[in-house]
């Protein structure tokens, strides 16, 4: 399996010309954070308001006032192949009206076989050659949210740095924007819209491959790559959420609307350029202490066996319990199109109680 994901993971990159709008680019950022998001199958863009904001919808963090948050992830794609992470932290500044929010998440597969030497000059095969590299992707972003005009309208805005590193082969520097909008005239209703890689995110390509490996390249009837910049299209998520109480119930539903810049997606409404994709969350919840979460995305037509085609759609659940300041949820989720690719998901998170510091800090002193 790692074999062939390396030679996707450098067939994927060897048709990259000078300046390519390229479609999937950076898809990696579109897996999503925290397990309660995933078991809602990535509804967050309008009910999201906790640290994971930062990712999800950069607006939402301004909800996070007195006390700073932390949250961690850790899920494994494709039968444990590939390691997903992620670790957020939102700081609310003094004036409790503005709010910083700092993200790292990390994809990666590892332990990848470098097959490209396995031959020695005289044919024979050297399985000494064999040196296990990694292919990994990384982001980080920096956050800032804050209330703005007309009382329920809260903006915010996240600078991200990408790095993508393919073994001794690849590495790219990647830069872009993220900005959004929520609005919530009560407590009900809550509307966002996020605008991701607004200005387009470039990425910045530099292949190192010595002189053998070009050789081998040839010989397999594959181009060799040159230095060169992918184009990550923006993405626009229009979001709409509603909650409702019941005595000890809590409901919270949302339904979001991603749409695409890059062309034809295999999405419900595929079009050129603009593809919209659908998403459905459903969070309940007792004496919030205990939640329960079901989802649906990814609605597409697929193949069965006998090749007929079908509209799928992959639903997403799990569940979550809140003890006084940590969080810990848990998620089974799907990244992809097939059996392999569900995952198990778990995520924590922990609002750290400010004035309780103060006065530890206080007492060592």
């Amino acid at each position: 399996m790692r074999t062939l994901l390396l030679a996707f993971l450098l067939t994927s990159f060897l048709g990259i010309n000078d300046v390519l709008a390229q479609k999937y680019s950076n898809e990696f950022l579109n897996i999503g954070v925290s397990a309660r998001s995933q078991a809602m199958g990535g509804a967050m863009a309008a009910g999201v308001d906790d640290v994971t904001a930062g990712y999800w919808n950069p607006a939402g963090l301004s909800f996070v006032k007195d006390n700073p948050q932390i949250s961690a992830m850790h899920a494994e794609w494709f039968a444990g192949i590939g390691a997903y992470d992620y670790v957020g932290v939102a700081l609310p500044l003094a004036d409790n009206k503005r709010t910083l929010g700092l993200s790292f998440i990390r994809f990666g597969i590892d332990n990848i076989p470098n097959t490209l030497s396995l031959y020695e000059s005289d044919g024979t095969i050297n399985y000494d050659n064999i040196v296990p590299f990694s292919a990994a992707d990384y982001a980080f972003l920096a956050s800032y949210a804050q209330p703005i005009g007309t009382k329920g309208f809260h903006f915010g805005g996240s600078v991200k740095v990408i790095r993508r590193i393919i073994g001794p082969f690849a590495s790219s520097w990647g830069f872009g924007l993220d900005a959004g909008i929520q609005y919530r005239p009560n407590k009900n209703l809550r509307l966002g819209v996020v605008i991701k890689d607004m200005t387009s995110t470039f990425n910045a390509w530099r292949f190192n491959f010595t002189d053998d490996e070009k050789e081998v390249l040839e010989i397999t009837g594959n181009d060799i790559p040159i230095n060169s910049v992918e184009v990550t299209n923006p993405q626009i998520v229009l979001g709409a959420a509603y909650a409702m109480n019941f005595g000890d119930f809590g409901l919270l539903a949302e339904t979001n609307f991603t749409l695409f810049t890059d062309g034809q997606r295999n999405t419900i409404i595929s079009a050129d350029p603009i593809s919209i994709d659908p998403i459905l969350g459903l969070e309940m919840d007792f004496k919030k202490f205990l939640y329960f979460r079901l989802g649906a995305n990814k609605l597409q037509e697929e193949t069965d066996l006998t090749g007929e085609k079908y509209w799928g759609l992959h639903p997403t659940l799990g569940v979550g319990l809140k003890v006084k300041k940590l969080s810990i949820d848990y998620a089974f989720t799907n990244v992809g199109e097939s059996d392999i690719t569900y995952s198990h998901i778990v995520s924590f998170k922990l609002e750290i109680n400010r004035a309780f510091m103060k006065q530890a800090l206080k007492r060592k002193n």
